[in-house]
């Protein structure tokens, strides 16, 4: 089907481009043009002057829609899939938490076989530990870190087509040579979890730790031990000028000082905004019933209040998020679709409106919320919400 989207302000690698339009056939892009002029035989859709932008890339999200991807199911995995599609990330990378290895192979197993679906908007597998520091790891994985062991992450690695990036702390015996064979199978490694000073940061980005996961968030910073002072994980990243970094751009997790000081050090072209989120995260209001946390402020709380359990945040919600710091929209939404797809090493496909790339386009409402959806080329069921049959068949 030829589709065209028109009366839109439509977001291209050269900036806006106003009254122009989209031509989508079946799962790629067309043509991104200034001219809106009706194609015959095209649906026709009116975006009603709102903005028109890439699909998000959801790099980092350990569950939604009430399922966490640890539960490793398939029904899971595609219901998180289908909550977090509904709110704008047209590419996902499901992330699994620290678990055992039994259960990371299952997890690569459910991966594989949604990658072969046909339009499949699941790109790879990202696992999140075991291997953290466990001074570092926090309330919901400190029961399942462990060492490294070469043995395990090789098998995994070998005996699977999925793994994509894959976190860890780098101050753990035998991080390096963790981190040097991923790199050798083109996995992205990330530090995590960890309060490693520069020369470890220094050492683990030569062995390939290329990336800082939830930057901020379980890492220290500058700090004193007895009479002296150390740079802590967070200086250190910063002064590797070519290390990505990645924001829990919800509001909750950072404060908007901080967000705007790393998009000013870091820039757009290395930063990058995940939700991190938890199952709690795009329930459509359902209740949740779990005694150990509540959702707050926009947030997921242990329920004792002495920490944060998560983030119960979208795609949208990093864009509305960043722009509310002060941030520019063109740069918000590089942040959560151009840049994630450079880094997860899917660009030439997706992250941008552009000519033979994916149809992965998103409409925003001028309170930047998600009215409609198309991932492939396909309209995502349940974001058509600002057009009418009759304007959807114009």
């Amino acid at each position: 089907m030829l589709t065209q989207i028109i009366n839109g302000k439509i977001f291209t690698p050269q900036g806006w481009l106003n009254d122009g339009s989209i031509l989508m056939r079946d799962s790629r892009i067309l043509e991104v043009t200034n001219c809106d002029l009706a194609l015959i035989g095209a649906q026709m859709i009116d975006a009603k002057g709102m903005y028109i932008v890439p699909g998000f890339v959801c790099m980092h999200a350990h569950g939604g829609g009430g399922h966490d991807y640890t539960e490793c199911t398939p029904e899971a995995f595609q219901m998180i899939i289908d909550a977090h599609m509904r709110h704008g990330a047209t590419t996902i990378f499901p992330t699994l938490s620290s678990s055992p290895f039994d259960k990371l192979q299952r997890a690569a197993g459910i991966c594989e076989e949604l990658m072969t679906r046909p339009n499949s908007p699941v790109e790879g597998l990202h696992i999140e530990g075991p291997y953290l520091n466990p001074k570092m790891a926090g309330e919901q994985f400190a029961d399942a870190v462990k060492s490294i062991d070469e043995r395990e992450y090789k098998t995994l690695v070998e005996g699977s087509s999925c793994i994509r990036r894959w976190d860890a702390s780098p101050e753990l015996p035998g991080a390096l040579d963790f981190a040097r064979y991923l790199k050798g199978h083109g996995i992205l490694v990330a530090l995590s979890h960890t309060e490693a000073e520069f020369g470890d940061i220094r050492q683990a980005y030569e062995a390939g730790f290329t990336h800082a996961a939830h930057f901020y968030n379980a890492m220290p910073g500058f700090h004193k031990r007895r009479e002296y002072k150390y740079e802590g994980t967070v200086e250190s990243v910063y002064l590797m000028d070519d290390m990505t970094i990645e924001l829990i751009a919800d509001g909750r997790h950072l404060p908007a000082t901080i967000l705007r000081l790393a998009y000013k050090l870091k820039g757009v072209e290395r930063t990058c905004l995940v939700t991190d989120a938890l199952a709690y995260a795009a329930t459509d209001g359902r209740e949740i019933n779990d005694p150990n946390v509540i959702i707050e402020d926009g947030v997921c709380k242990l329920s004792d209040h002495s920490s944060l359990a998560g983030s119960i945040a979208t795609s949208e919600t990093l864009v509305q998020t960043m722009v509310r710091a002060g941030i520019p929209l063109g740069d918000a939404l590089r942040m959560a679709s151009e840049t994630p797809a450079r880094v997860m090493g899917v660009y030439e496909r997706k992250g941008s409106l552009q000519k033979g790339k994916d149809a992965d386009v998103v409409v925003l409402d001028k309170d930047l919320n998600v009215r409609a959806v198309w991932q492939k080329g396909r309209l995502v069921e349940g974001t058509n919400t600002l057009f009418s049959v009759d304007n959807l068949k114009k």
